[in-house]
């Protein structure tokens, strides 16, 4: 654990731009002192974690969050809807609030599935394969294979499969991915 720590107290230095010096100056350290943090040849002490963590922009909690290959795979498994296949390919509640998912899209959904989302927040979307028909407002956009769409959800919106089945890859925030991945059951 101490390895990784190391690595990324070296690795956010190195990111920021800094050298030993600017990051010494930040967390009222010496830079040798910090050198040998980071070469190994000194040991980390809690009392010098917390302002190196403050120094460099992140929490003590991330600074020294264990590492497991097991986070690193995920598997996603299909849900099925009427003319949609969602695959999640991002963990459920991630840090930054953000979801990403594979959609395939038929056209079956294009006719039973006409109604428009309204929700908080902006949506992002890149076509795999297919052209997808973006109803936004009282807009239709052809996107093209190849070709991605960033817009305001607050805008009712409703991604259709053209001519064919379509895949995109989308980012939803928290609003997005309640309103399109799990939609509210419909009353008979």
């Amino acid at each position: 654990m101490d390895t990784v720590i190391r690595q990324r107290i070296k690795g956010l230095r190195l990111a920021k731009g800094w050298s030993l010096d600017a990051l010494a100056a930040r967390c009222f350290l010496s830079p040798s002192t910090l050198s040998r943090i980071e070469t190994g040849h000194r040991r980390i002490a809690l009392d010098q974690l917390v302002p190196l963590a403050k120094a460099l922009g992140t929490t003590l909690d991330q600074l020294v969050e264990p590492t497991s290959d097991e986070d690193v795979v995920i598997r996603p498994e299909p849900e099925h809807q009427q003319g949609l296949t969602s695959w999640l390919l991002s963990r459920e509640h991630s840090a930054n609030g953000t979801t990403v998912a594979k959609m395939r899209i038929t056209p079956e959904r294009s006719m039973a599935d006409i109604d428009r989302s309204v929700h908080p927040g902006r949506e992002w979307f890149t076509v795999l394969s297919g052209t997808v028909s973006l109803l936004l407002g009282d807009r239709t956009i052809l996107v093209h294979e190849g070709q991605a769409a960033e817009f305001s959800t607050m805008v009712p919106h409703h991604v259709a499969a053209h001519d064919g089945p379509v895949e995109i890859l989308s980012i939803f925030d928290h609003g997005g991915e309640r309103a399109h991945l799990h939609p509210p059951e419909r009353l008979s």
